[in-house]
């Protein structure tokens, strides 16, 4: 024999004590483990079926069989003309039927795994004699890593083989292995896909692509959310249709290269959306080409609650927050709960400390804005030159220093929602003409700008003046007074609430302590008819502070000294007015608090611009 793999099979047959007057293979698979490994090998005879119709069809007629078996030799298909698939048949070369050469001895199928490589055995070369009619050309199939995972074999009757049958088999075979390749890219493209997908649909933004000519191509789920539109129905319209101006912003995107959180309003099937607006360039990396543009909208409206939310800007003061059993203050509460849901402003009015903002919370937090933004502003601590456009907003170029895009006022972060005017008393006069206009109208214009913004906006107000008697001296509008004061809501002070001061006394005395982490403060009957006896003019803010500085240095101080019965107070009141006692008390806690200011206004329950006006008129009295 000239072939060495032949001799080598035959050695190997030997060894296995094959019978070379054996017909059958001595293993053919049946029922269910027939099955199973007809599943296993699913993908590769589904691959290799047309290939082997087409190498079939190239004998068609000349009695050949085309056999495509598994790894290990078993026979998965087995197609061909009818007389040479009986003779077939008769030798139980069937599915299920191993062609190992320790079943059935030296044969293209068994051999060629064993080698490795194409082969070609025929006549007597096989070792079993009922194979000797027979020409077997095979060639092993190997998946994309290069494992052998099958075999493809042509056999005929020996006068019939062509010098070129190997050559259609191996050929075939690489077909078959290209079209595996193919398919596991295609697998990767396709996961690769829906990761891609996948993670674009997570993001909380809308993205759309459009063509390099300005046609609508792909839709991510939440921009057909947020556009109204599906992707099948976007295809082949114009971005036009959705984006204002796009041919200024092609203009920016070749001039800057970038278009990147720009406010805009983009259409939907619904309306006007108010976004952020970001366009970057699809490039062909190898030749440079423009593909297009990936337009990405962000609602700007979920933007400024996720900027709330991580800032501490929300409410979180709840009527169940309210601590408080004297029938007045039960009364006001009651008040607050009845007029919470509904759109009318809200005036609170009530000394510095009786716990204006924690009533502005609950209201908010008992209407049908409760999941909308809460913004508070404190008109008394807001610079003069700054109040526009902190309420307002402003347009890019309104003034030197201006941010790029400009920036929106405390009006717009609080849309949809309810915004809190704090120390309403101290607005100064020009400004509160812009604001009632904003009020009546719903609509501002942003400092410098141009654009109509409207607004749904739910305003409470507060103050701790009399504004009636601050309209009369001419310090606040009469008309802004009245668009406020919709529905009143008076805070008593402590002093008219007495039967609540142990009960706040007792729960702060509880949770300043697991604050500063302390033991909890022991309020004894003594300490407690003294809190009784005091007039608390810093209110629920005062006690607070008390209890805190209590906790804090229980060494050091054993009262704190501004603590005092109320027969004290009043002589210490007999040799000071009111204006001195005040300074005095403003003083003190500017000591407390080592000069800062903010610190200190912060105590006293009033703005910095008030607490600076304050002690200006106490240097220019001691100038005088």
């Amino acid at each position: 024999m000239a072939k060495g793999f032949i001799e080598r099979s035959h050695r190997r047959c030997r060894e296995m004590g094959v019978d070379f007057t054996r017909i059958y293979s001595s293993l053919v698979l049946e029922g269910a483990e027939l099955r199973r490994r007809l599943e296993d090998c699913q993908e590769l005879m589904e691959i290799a079926a047309p290939f082997m119709e087409q190498l079939l069809d190239f004998v068609r007629g000349s009695n050949f069989l085309v056999i495509l078996t598994d790894a290990e030799g078993i026979i998965l298909k087995i197609i061909g003309d009818e007389e040479i698939l009986n003779d077939a048949h008769n030798l139980k070369m069937i599915p299920g039927a191993s062609m190992n050469e320790r079943h059935i001895g030296t044969n293209a199928m068994g051999t060629g795994l064993v080698e490795g490589k194409p082969i070609q055995v025929t006549g007597k070369e096989h070792f079993v004699s009922a194979y000797h009619r027979w020409t077997c050309s095979v060639s092993p199939i190997r998946n994309p890593q290069g494992k052998i995972i099958g075999t493809l074999d042509l056999t005929g009757n020996i006068p019939l083989v062509h010098s070129h049958t190997l050559g259609m088999v191996v050929a075939a075979a690489h077909a078959i292995e290209s079209m595996l390749a193919n398919k596991l890219a295609h697998n990767k493209l396709l996961v690769a896909s829906k990761y891609i997908q996948t993670i674009v649909d997570s993001i909380d933004a809308g993205i759309f692509t459009v063509g390099a000519r300005g046609y609508m191509k792909t839709l991510s789920k939440k921009a057909e959310q947020m556009l109204g539109f599906t992707q099948q129905e976007v295809v082949g319209m114009r971005v036009e249709n959705f984006i204002e101006g796009w041919d200024s912003i092609k203009e920016t995107l070749t001039r800057e290269q970038t278009y990147y959180e720009e406010e805009d309003f983009v259409r939907g099937r619904s309306g006007k959306l108010h976004c952020t607006l970001s366009i970057y360039y699809i490039i062909d990396d190898e030749h440079g080409h423009h593909q297009g543009y990936v337009c990405v909208i962000k609602d700007i409206q979920k933007i400024r609650k996720l900027v709330d939310r991580i800032s501490g800007k929300q409410s979180f003061y709840t009527f169940d927050s309210i601590i408080g059993r004297d029938s007045k203050f039960l009364k006001a509460v009651r008040f607050a709960r009845q007029i919470a849901d509904g759109p009318s402003t809200v005036l609170i009015t009530g000394e510095s400390g009786t716990g204006k903002e924690v009533f502005a919370q609950s209201i908010h937090n008992a209407s049908s804005r409760r999941d909308e933004p809460f913004v508070a502003v404190n008109c008394g601590a807001l610079p003069r030159n700054l109040i526009e456009s902190e309420l307002f907003g402003y347009a890019e170029g309104a003034f030197t220093g201006a941010k790029r895009g400009g920036k929106p006022g405390k009006f717009e972060l609080a849309d949809g929602g309810t915004l809190f005017l704090d120390e309403i008393g101290e607005m100064p006069l020009d400004m509160q003409a812009n604001l009632l206009r904003v009020l009546e109208e719903g609509r501002l214009y942003r400092v410098g700008g141009s654009k109509v913004i409207e607004v749904d906006v739910r305003i409470i107000a507060a103050t701790n003046k009399d504004l009636v008697r601050e309209v009369e001296a001419g310090n606040f509008r009469g008309d802004l007074y009245y668009r406020l004061n919709v529905l009143a809501l008076r805070l008593p002070p402590l002093r008219e609430r007495k039967l609540d001061i142990p009960l706040l006394a007792d729960y702060f005395a509880r949770s300043k302590a697991a604050k500063l982490n302390k033991r909890p403060l022991q309020i004894n009957e003594q300490l407690r008819r003294r809190f009784l006896d005091y007039n608390w003019p810093g209110n629920i803010r005062e006690l607070e502070n008390v209890i805190e500085s209590m906790l804090s240095s229980p060494d050091t101080v054993q009262f704190p000294p501004r603590v005092q019965p109320i027969g004290a107070r009043c002589a210490e009141l007999e040799v000071e007015d009111l204006a001195t006692a005040e300074l005095n008390h403003i003083h003190q806690v500017l000591a407390k608090y080592n000069g800062n200011i903010t610190a200190a206004a912060r105590a006293l329950g009033i703005g910095r611009t008030t607490l600076y006006r304050k002690l200006q008129l106490d240097c220019s009295n001691m100038e005088q």
